[in-house]
């Protein structure tokens, strides 16, 4: 036994886990867990400007180790309402952030105490599990709680309140046990009578492809995948904001499909007669829940881990509830035999061609010229100069959502986007957590201009720790998915839609960051170029043409059309 407050228990819970970094605002409300952190030479303690930019930093952590990523926000009240953006953006991409908030004493509860809030309640809606610890003695289960909860499927965050009084107390505490002792071992196969069903289905399929979400990029199993689309010698497709699920390089990846995806591998879905679902809930992004982007005649084969997932937006033919790695792998053993077809063979030359064709229009088609700077040709700028070990961190809005599928992504989980919660001031925060992760990768960050100014203040953060990512600020000096609507749907009546920015190049190297300025996609490889090799965090300000915008919703407007 071992006696200890309860927020060095709290730390040591953390310190079990094999948390090598905790992001965090430093408070009052936890000050007995910051002070036992100053001991902890196993955890690296980051400090934020903000909360929620500190739980974007968590989520792009959890996302880059696999693992669970830990925001602190040391003050109860306003420390803790600021987790909530980022806690609704980590359950929207199923990130396993462990959210630790100070609480008020427990017996100044429902007293209209300073800086109290009803936490529990607050929270309720926005992450797997919220609740607090009922006294000191239990700080160690409820930490261990926590990270089972996040880390179990299907993953997502969790929010522990830590009452002040609570971690000032002491106990006597055992040894924790190890991780493994308290998690879930293994995932769950699908049963043989599903996948001899699923297996006749793809091979009297003529027109088979493969969707792969967030099932198989989690996972890290894109060789499970390729091996199944290999045996079928299927296109497989991949979900928006997972288009590094598969490697780019490989002949059968069609890229991401739907709306936002490209027309090759949009087209594949609207054909196909048997589609695998393989760990994707064919939700909004994909599909925008109607069947303009998926074929109405196709026989869907649905694996996902979720059970209340399946067949949730379209009907489904065969409905496996399981992991999806493991059920690619039961599938492939399957098939294995299967005799080639000659209509699979024409439909998967056909679409091999396809590919390339427009693979190369997009850069032939590119404007490289054009002053100021317009989307195809910064995007091929950005294909020919970054890094292909690159990850790659992204807002919303207009620009970025053309960047989801406008780049090369060659490693898998080398991608992070906010995914169905549409967040800008997402990306370098993100960027900076995913740095903390893979101190050895570059990490590059897209923001529009507006976004980076939601959160450079965390530029302090980046430099006072080394976070040496590069973000790539498209500056067109408006809000432009908003800018484009009133563009194309309301006459030109622009309100609130412009905006105007300091330099930011200029503001970087005010934080000790290094700055650059593009103007010309000409500038740009050399640019890139000299913030990778720097040995600080970058910003690269890329001013592009304010004109150059797109109406992604236009289903949305359908009624001003």
């Amino acid at each position: 036994m071992k006696t200890q407050s309860g927020g060095q228990a709290a730390v040591e819970a953390i310190k079990n886990e094999g948390v090598g970094h905790v992001f965090g605002l430093i408070g009052s409300a936890t000050i007995e867990m910051f002070d036992a952190l100053y001991d902890m030479r196993d955890i690296k303690f980051i400090g934020v400007r903000d909360e929620r930019t500190g739980t974007h930093m968590a989520d792009g952590y959890a996302r880059a180790t696999g693992g669970p990523g830990v925001i602190l926000a040391g003050q109860n009240g306003p420390g803790t309402t600021n987790l909530v953006t980022g806690l609704a953006q980590a359950k929207a991409a199923y990130s396993p952030v462990v959210a630790l908030a100070g609480s008020l004493a427990t017996g100044h509860v429902y007293r209209d105490a300073f800086q109290e809030v009803d936490q529990e309640t607050l929270f309720q809606t926005i992450v797997k599990k919220t609740w607090t610890v009922p006294s000191v003695d239990r700080v160690p289960e409820m930490m261990r709680e926590a990270f089972r909860v996040a880390l179990s499927p299907r993953q997502g965050p969790v929010q522990l309140n830590l009452p002040r009084d609570i971690l000032a107390a002491t106990a006597d505490y055992a040894p924790s046990p190890a991780p493994k002792q308290y998690r879930s071992h293994g995932s769950p196969a699908a049963p043989d009578e599903a996948i001899q069903e699923a297996a006749a289905l793809l091979r009297g399929a003529k027109r088979p492809v493969i969707i792969a979400g967030g099932g198989i990029k989690n996972t890290v199993a894109h060789e499970a995948a390729l091996e199944l689309a290999e045996a079928l010698n299927s296109p497989i497709v991949t979900s928006p904001g997972h288009g590094d699920a598969i490697p780019f390089g490989h002949r059968l990846n069609a890229g991401q499909m739907g709306p936002r995806g490209n027309v090759v591998a949009s087209r594949l879905v609207k054909e196909a007669d048997v589609i695998l679902a393989l760990g994707t809930r064919l939700g909004f992004n994909s599909t925008f829940y109607t069947y303009d982007n998926i074929n109405e005649q196709a026989k869907i084969i649905h694996v996902e881990i979720e059970p209340t997932a399946i067949g949730r937006f379209f009907p489904v033919t065969v409905g496996i509830w399981a992991d999806a790695p493991t059920v690619a792998k039961q599938l492939t053993a399957a098939v294995a035999n299967a005799k080639a077809k000659e209509e699979v063979t024409a439909w998967t030359e056909a679409y091999v061609k396809e590919r390339a064709a427009y693979l190369a229009k997009r850069d032939e088609d590119a404007d490289v010229d054009a002053f100021p700077i317009v989307p195809s040709g910064l995007f091929k700028g950005l294909r020919d100069s970054l890094p292909k070990d690159a990850t790659i961190t992204l807002d919303a809005g207009t620009l970025c959502l053309q960047v989801t599928d406008a780049l090369n992504y060659w490693e898998p989980q080398s991608l992070f986007t906010p995914l169905d919660f549409g967040l800008v001031g997402f990306s370098f925060a993100c960027g900076l957590g995913a740095k903390a992760a893979r101190p050895d990768k570059p990490v590059i960050s897209f923001c529009g201009d507006g976004g980076f100014g939601m959160t450079l203040s965390e530029l302090s953060t980046a430099v006072e720790y080394e976070l040496n990512t590069v973000t790539i600020v498209m500056n067109n000096q408006c809000w432009g998915a908003e800018k484009a609507y009133q563009r194309d749907f309301f006459d030109e009546r622009y309100i609130g839609a412009d905006i105007s920015s300091p330099p930011f190049d200029k503001v970087a190297e005010l934080y000790g960051a290094a700055g650059y300025r593009v103007e010309r996609v000409a500038e740009l490889g050399d640019a890139v170029q000299a913030a990778l090799n720097c040995g600080k965090p970058a910003v690269i300000d890329v001013q592009v043409d304010p004109n150059a915008l797109y109406s992604f919703r236009r289903d949305s407007f359908k009624h001003r059309a």
